[in-house]
């Protein structure tokens, strides 16, 4: 972290100075104490209180948190499938500071380990499907590789199982969407200073001006530096800025500008290695059995930098009741920008005379800005046919997407020699001739992060690839009777994508190009279906039975990162025009709003079926013939037991399996034969899991109150196979509690103390099964400072 970074970050700081039946989709409730139905105005000193998980609308009121979209056209009770909406007061909470620490209040959705296209980037699992691609932020797909922050949302909504009437293209276990904070017509000032173990410091800003009647501008500042609690050798610094201009608040016809930057800067972390890295399994799980907070990365030379600018105008006008039209148009550019060291990819391994093992740094680099042009107009409203009540929304989605992809080379001039005269256990070790520059050897068992390094950095040519994306999409809700009620819809999706590669290569850290090559355009239509049928046993309860597709449009070829998480062709042919991996989903469930509205049940029970999944057949060959099935239910509750007494939780059982996978060809002359994935669990997709996180007012001015987290054996692999492949790598399973608690020094003050890991619990959170595993953080200590006017 520069020193001017670091005194930015500093001055920033000082200005601002289980309970009942769990549910994986909740419907979250009211607070005890007022809802908006009732008329009650609640003002934003209301919405801190612990008893109160809703949000504040437009005009200061408490409302239900609900998906923003209007492609949603029945309230989430009556919505046949499951919908997760983590509301802003647990985001605050929780302390979380990333979309990762925020999910893993959503069971159900694991994050996988730096691959698959995705590398240092957001990568979540959900129902067992790789769902990096499909992370929405307002309803418009949030593109390029990025590491979100949570400081400018209000809510986080989860779709999961096959969302693609509501989304589009996706891989078919789900979708989040990120809900920012919006202009509102009260006025208020929130302000939140916090320290804490591990050099935490993070200081965040939301000030809401209201600029007459209807107008009103919105502003929230976020900075924030330290480690990675565990992991001593890692450090960040971001910052981030929201701005937010509306008019016409609250009347018929609004508009809303907004831009959003973030910029982070960090030490990547790709984890310890795997047991193949010595070629000797020394644990079950196969994760190598080196201290959790070794790292193997070069502090003077690696480096991570993610960096984001949005612009986005909303634009909506109300005709009546049976017509609202809305269009929202974005510009963004995302740019992620990395050298880190791969512990499972440094390729020699060697083993000195005294027993020590020693492994030469290899690097994973990349240089990718994405830019994107969104646009999506929406048509919704109700009107009434006969005795039929619809509720619906029809839609169009215009989107371009350019990335830009090119490498880095790390020409070694000085580094840390390796030991002479090593056996060597793994790879093949470098010599002068190979002009792979001088030795960067650390021990497996003792890395030194603070090895010096001196060397020629070059970024190599670069590849693009374009897509075009044009969305047609229908939603209705009919009511057909007091007690059932329909839902239907339909999108219909053109995908195109070209290409242009550069083919070069490197000597001595100087890159040579030879030239480029064209990618032809290639096109793909398919059409998606949700079918839904609800009966309600009351007016706040719901019995429902749906069906959902998606499709997963293929990248150009085989050998594409995001297909398969390496090079190869299909059948021995480049540059194959695959078809969409197809994805359906039926599930049943209930849901039910007790306790007076405050408490929100749900329960869903589904069956997701993947077909034409690329399997690998042989070396660098792969073949469209994979077939996956996850079979599960979810449980889950949010909102109040009672006035002084909130939980938010849930829990997910999830059966995985590779259950048709191409047949294996090899050897000479080839022999075909069982392909070994076939019959084993899917990757990044654990039986178990489970999260509870629960507040309680003990006092007057005191609530207590914490997280217990549970994750169970979780196998690692790419997205393409099964857990773990031959290796049978996996997480072991875990368990991770969390303390929280809060004191109110005034109306307007209050102070909030997290204990994350509270038992300093030591896990690893995933491991893609190949190369390495991620250690979860240790415990660490919050004191924040909250003031609210």
């Amino acid at each position: 972290m520069s020193d001017s970074r670091a005194a930015s970050l500093r001055a920033l700081l000082f200005a601002s100075s289980a309970a009942g039946m769990l549910v994986a989709a909740p419907a979250i409730a009211l607070a005890a104490d007022a809802t908006a139905e009732d008329g009650v105005v609640v003002t934003v000193d209301q919405q801190q209180q612990p008893a109160n998980l809703g949000t504040i609308d437009v005009n200061g009121q408490l409302k239900k948190p609900a998906p923003v979209s209007p492609e949603f056209v029945a309230p989430l009770v009556d919505t046949p499938r499951a919908v997760t909406v983590i509301p802003q007061a647990i985001i605050e909470q929780t302390a979380a500071s990333s979309l990762q620490d925020l999910l893993q209040n959503s069971p159900g959705i694991t994050f996988g380990a730096g691959e698959g296209g995705q590398p240092l980037a957001d990568r979540p699992f959900i129902r067992g499907q790789s769902s990096g691609n499909n992370i929405f932020v307002d309803g418009l797909r949030d593109t390029g590789g990025q590491q979100r922050e949570v400081f400018n949302l209000e809510q986080v909504e989860v779709i999961k199982g096959p969302d693609a009437v509501y989304s589009g293209r996706g891989s078919g276990g789900g979708s989040v969407n990120l809900s920012s904070k919006s202009p509102k017509l009260n006025a208020f000032n929130n302000f939140s200073a916090g320290v804490g173990t591990d050099g935490y410091v993070r200081g965040t800003i939301d000030a809401n001006m209201p600029l007459g009647e209807t107008a009103a501008l919105r502003i929230n500042l976020m900075g924030a530096q330290g480690d990675v609690p565990g992991r001593d050798s890692v450090d960040y610094d971001k910052w981030g800025l929201g701005v937010s201009l509306g008019a016409g608040l609250g009347t018929g016809s609004s508009m809303v500008f907004s831009y959003y930057h973030l910029t982070g800067d960090q030490t990547p972390d790709y984890g310890i290695p795997l047991f193949t890295k010595i070629q000797s399994r020394t644990t079950d799980s196969g994760v190598l059995d080196v201290p959790y907070g070794s790292f193997y990365g070069l502090k003077a030379r690696d480096y991570l930098t993610n960096e984001v600018d949005s612009f986005t105008f909303k634009a909506e006008h109300r005709f009546s009741d049976l017509l609202t039209i809305r269009n929202v148009s974005r510009y963004a550019e995302t740019l992620n920008d990395y050298i880190v060291t791969n512990p499972g990819d440094g390729g020699y391994v060697g083993r000195a005379a005294d027993g020590t093992y020693w492994m030469k740094r290899g690097t994973k680099t990349r240089w990718n800005p994405v830019t994107t042009l969104a646009n999506v107009t929406d048509l919704y409203g109700r009107f009434e046919t006969g005795a039929f009540k619809h509720s619906y929304d029809v839609g169009l989605e215009l989107t371009r997407e350019r990335n830009r992809n090119a490498a880095y080379s790390t020409y070694t001039t000085s580094g840390a020699a390796c030991p002479t005269g090593l056996t060597t256990v793994s790879g093949s070790r470098p010599t002068a001739a190979s002009a792979l520059g001088a030795d960067d050897c650390t021990r497996v068992y003792d890395p030194t992060p603070d090895d010096a390094w001196t060397g020629v950095i070059n970024r190599g040519p670069t590849s693009s690839n374009t897509t075009e994306t044009i969305g047609l999409y229908a939603n209705d809700s009919i009511t057909l009777t007091e007690r059932l009620i329909l839902n239907l819809g339909v999108r219909w999706d053109q995908y195109s994508v070209r290409g242009l590669n550069a083919t070069s290569s490197q000597t001595a850290g100087v890159w040579t190009t030879a030239g480029y090559t064209v990618v032809p355009e290639r096109t793909w239509e398919f059409t998606n279906y949700q079918v839904g049928l609800v009966f309600k046993p009351t007016q706040n309860s719901s019995v429902y039975a749906s069906w959902s597709t998606s499709s997963t449009p293929p990248t150009i070829s085989a050998g594409d990162q995001n297909a398969s998480g390496g090079t190869g062709t299909v059948d021995g042919v480049a540059n194959t025009v695959l078809d969409p991996e197809d994805t359906e989903s039926f599930e049943i469930g209930a849901k039910a709003n007790v306790l007076n509205d405050r408490l929100a049940l749900s329960a869903a029970a589904f069956h997701l079926t993947r077909k034409n999944a690329l399997i690998l057949v042989e070396p660098n060959i792969f073949r469209q013939e994979g077939e996956v099935e996850v079979t599960g239910f979810e449980l889950g509750v949010s909102g109040s037991i009672t006035p002084k007494w909130t939980v938010f939780g849930g829990y997910t059982y999830m059966d995985s399996e590779l259950t048709k996978a191409a047949v294996v060809v090899s050897g000479t002359p080839p022999v075909a034969s069982v392909n070994p994935l076939q019959g084993l669990p899917l990757a990044n997709t654990p039986k178990n899991s489970a999260s509870l996180f629960t507040t309680y007012r003990l006092l007057p001015k005191l609530t207590i109150g914490g997280g217990v987290y549970y994750t169970s054996k979780s196998w690692g692999g790419n997205q393409g196979g099964a857990g773990g492949g031959n290796n049978r790598v996996y997480a072991p399973e875990w368990t991770r509690v969390d303390a929280f608690a809060t004191y109110d020094l005034s109306d307007r003050a209050s102070l909030q103390l997290n204990v994350k890991n509270a038992t300093d619990e030591e896990y690893i959170i995933r491991t893609n099964g190949v190369h390495h595993a991620d250690p979860a953080a240790g415990r660490q200590a919050i004191l924040a400072l909250n003031l609210r006017f």
